[in-house]
Order: C-alpha cells, then structure tokens, then sequence
C-alpha cells in the first residue's frame, strides 16, 4: 500500500483519539459553530464517466431537432410520461420513477481537468489553492464508521481532484489498486501472510515511516503517542475480518453478479454497493472512456449497454436491500457535448449545459429538473452550477456546505463558496 494508502487507513479508530480526530478539533477549534443538519443519506456512491459524456447520447435527447443536432442515435420512452432517454439506456429508462435528472448543468470550464476540478469539489480551480472532493470532506467530518476507510476509491482515485486538496492526507481515498471485474482481483494488503508477527512488523513499519513523513509535513514529528495510535488503527483495517469481508465480491451469489453484468461497470458497482452497506461514507468509481470527438454512435453503443445494466442493477438492488433510501447515487461527468455533430460524427466539448442523474438518499424519484433549449445548446429553465450540486449534496448528507475549514496558513476557507440548496432536487 501507498504512503497515502496507510495514512488513510492510520486514520480509522475503534472509540479512542485517532490521528484524525485530533487534526480534526486543532483544526476546527478556532471556527464558527454551525447549527446541524439533519442527514438523509448516510453514504454516497459517485459515478464518474470521465472525458465529457454528451447529454444529447444519454439522458437529454433531442429527437424533433434537426439531424445535424440530433444525431443518429434514437430515443426510447420511460416511466416518466412524455420523456426520454437515448436508445441505448433501456433498463434505465424503466427506472425514471426512481430518478432525478438534472437537465441544466453548466459551468464555464472546457477543460478536462478544470471541468473534472468543478464536478469533485463544487469549486472553479484556483492557482493559489487546490480544494478537496467531496469523498475527502466526507471523510474529514464524519471520519470511519464499522472500522472500515470512510472514503474509497474502485478501482483507485481516478485524478488528483478526487483527492485531499488543502486538507491532510488523513483524508486521501482508500484506492483499491485492482479491477473488480478480473478473476485475479485482490484489495492491496487485505490479504496478509499468515505469519502475524513478521505481518505486524512490516505493516507498523510502514506505517511508521508514512507517519514520519506526515509529521515531517505537519512540523510535529514529536508526537509519538498520535503516531502510536495513528499505526495500530492502520494494522486493525488491514487485518480486519470485517473489512475483509467488505471488499470479498466473490461473496456475492453468481445471480446477483450476472445481473450487474460481468464487467468493469457492473463489478464496480456491484462492490460500490457492499462497500456502502458495510459502512463506508463515500465511494467514488469512474467507467468508460467518453471523450468521443469522432464517431460517437458506435462509442456509445460499445460503452452504454454495460454502464446501462449495471446502473439499473445497482439501483434495483438497492432499493430490494433497502439502502436506496440512505444512500445517495449520482452519476456525472465533467461536462457535456457541443450541440452540432462534427465532421468526424463525433461531439466536442461543451460546458455550457449538460446533464447529472441522482437517485435516492433524499432526492426526490421521478423527476426531470431544469431543461436544455431544443438544440441543447444552453439552459433553458432552472440552471444549476457545480455550487449548487455540491451544496445540495452535502446537505443531504448533513453537512453545511458553508461551514468553514482551515487550509494551510490558518486560512478559513469555505466547504463551498456561494452555493445554493435545490430544494426541488429533495424529496
């Protein structure tokens, strides 16, 4: 495991002073007191499909727009009278009741990783500052529940905008470094010898030495008693049966892991699924490859059918396990398509309007939010920026969005600055 693997893990305790809880309350200590919120989700699964799906493919067609807008691909009816989804969301399309689409995201950001800095942290990027994502705050506020990493990344942290930002490394993702879906699919370091005392001293020596590293940053290499502690909740994750089990897809029956489909979409999700219902706050999965500036019909129809089953199959299982209530899913991406197709058949990159899918956690089922003007070109009702998204899902999960943490140099810098609720995205 990486340094920053085991400075996550360090992080988990069983009832006494952890290393993040005492980071946690020096940080906190000179700050406003917030009046609480009352959660409705207990975790988060985020599904990232990076490189800037098109709208237009997936959940915001335009069949009476002309061909040069509309594309070649068709559109299917849902449960939702009078809407539509693309052809390829068949499954999904059947599970709009349980759905909000959010129709009328923009930001201005045509970059990838400006864009892909906007959807993780609710922030534009800054070059005086890097923000931290939505996994990490999670995790800064709520820290481990059931001695398991509050924030996980499958199959590992997919861009450094997913990660810790301003705040410790106490609070990077828990990657799992293997894919799901292979037969060979192991979690680092879950599996240990069987021999405990040569596994203990490996594994406390190498937390001891990411630790040293850490206080060498922090400029409190002194504190032996916090790194005491920091290493043996790092040894209790990485023996623990409990944790163990969490990660053990080969657990689930072979029916279960057909419905989700035998892929990375499925297998990511399916494992994002037993990780929220053992206790992890915050998982964070990216699928496909969705930057499709040529020949865009026949990228969909390779990627879609699979995101498309898995999707459904998470929400479906959800809801039988009666998680879907309080866990929220969202899938985004960091923007959307230009509204023409190009020469090449493909779409290039379009920040203007796109679309964001929630389900469940306290978000209102069956529901289309906002709208993209007839050739999908810009909102036409209802626009939404990052802030927004972020402030309302940091709302259902019981955080104050402008409640204010400590960046290098004592700065007090806002979760989300300028932020709004959407009180029409909650149930």
């Amino acid at each position: 495991m990486s340094r920053r693997g085991f400075l996550t893990v360090g992080a988990l305790g069983i009832g006494s002073l952890t290393l993040a809880d005492l980071l946690r309350s020096q940080a906190r200590a000179d700050l406003k007191t917030y009046e609480a919120i009352k959660p409705t989700a207990d975790s988060v699964i985020h599904i990232f499909l990076p490189g800037g799906i098109a709208h237009q493919e997936t959940f915001d067609p335009k069949p009476f727009a002309p061909v040069e807008y509309r594309g070649d691909m068709g559109s299917i009816p849902t449960k939702l009278d009078g809407e539509r989804f693309s052809e390829t969301l068949v499954q999904t399309a059947q599970l709009a009741d349980k759905l909000t689409v959010i129709r009328s995201m923009t930001h201005g950001e045509a970059a990838h990783e400006r864009g892909t800095h906007n959807m993780f942290t609710g922030y534009r990027p800054s070059p005086a500052l890097q923000y931290p994502s939505f996994g990490s705050v999670i995790s800064h506020e709520y820290g481990p529940k059931n001695n398991l990493p509050p924030y996980v990344c499958i199959p590992r942290m997919p861009n450094v905008y997913a990660g810790t930002g301003y705040l410790s490394s106490a609070f990077s993702p828990f990657s799992l470094g293997s894919e799901p879906s292979s037969k060979k699919f192991r979690v680092q370091d879950l599996n240990l010898p069987n021999g405990i005392d040569d596994t203990r001293f490996t594994a406390r020596r190498t937390v001891l030495d990411a630790v040293n590293s850490y206080f060498h940053e922090r400029e409190k290499s002194d504190n032996i008693t916090a790194m005491d502690t920091f290493y043996d909740r790092a040894y209790s994750l990485i023996s623990s049966q409990k944790a163990r089990e969490a990660f053990d897809i080969n657990a689930e029956p072979d029916a279960i892991r057909d419905e989700y489909g035998r892929n990375p979409a499925g297998q990511r999700m399916l494992l994002a699924r037993r990780l929220v219902a053992a206790g992890v706050r915050m998982v964070n999965l990216e699928y496909g490859s969705w930057d499709l500036h040529a020949q865009i019909v026949p990228g969909m129809k390779g990627q879609m059918p699979a995101f498309d089953q898995a999707f459904a199959a998470l929400i479906r299982d959800l809801d039988r396990q009666g998680l879907l209530a309080r866990t929220l899913v969202m899938v985004s991406s960091e923007f959307g398509r230009t509204p023409k197709i190009n020469k090449d058949g493909g779409r290039d990159h379009w920040p203007k309007v796109f679309s964001v899918v929630l389900a469940g956690g306290g978000s209102k089922a069956g529901q289309i939010y906002g709208s993209s003007n007839a050739t999908g070109t810009e909102p036409e009702k209802d626009p939404i920026g990052p802030e927004d998204l972020a402030t309302t899902v940091y709302h259902m999960m019981g955080i104050v969005a402008d409640k204010e943490l400590m960046a290098p140099g004592d700065r007090p810098i806002e979760i989300v600055d300028g932020g709004k609720v959407v009180k029409e995205l909650l149930a």
